[in-house]
């Protein structure tokens, strides 16, 4: 059994992420774990096809190029119907 909840982790891995953006340092401090234990965390969240920014680099920088890729993929189909939000938009091709 793991020491600490899924919820927990889950509470700690979401504050480095907008619109919160704290950094490990505050993360871990908060949490009262190791920034060895947070960076564990987003690790192994990662492993499981979570995306998560790495939180050293500002702006889109801190994704990596294979989360972009799968955010763009993920969102792609919110350029076809009933997602757009005015029927002014320009058709996709």
């Amino acid at each position: 059994m793991s020491k600490y909840p899924n919820e927990r982790r889950a509470a700690a891995l979401a504050k480095p992420m907008p619109p919160n953006n704290r950094t490990v340092s505050e993360v871990a401090a908060e949490e009262g774990v190791s920034k060895a234990t947070i960076y564990n965390w987003r690790k192994r969240a990662r492993d499981r096809g979570q995306r998560l920014p790495d939180v050293q680099a500002d702006g889109p920088e801190g994704w990596t190029a294979r989360d972009k890729f799968a955010a763009v993929l993920e969102t792609a189909a919110m350029n076809d119907p009933p997602y757009r939000i005015s029927s002014s938009m320009p058709t996709p091709p």
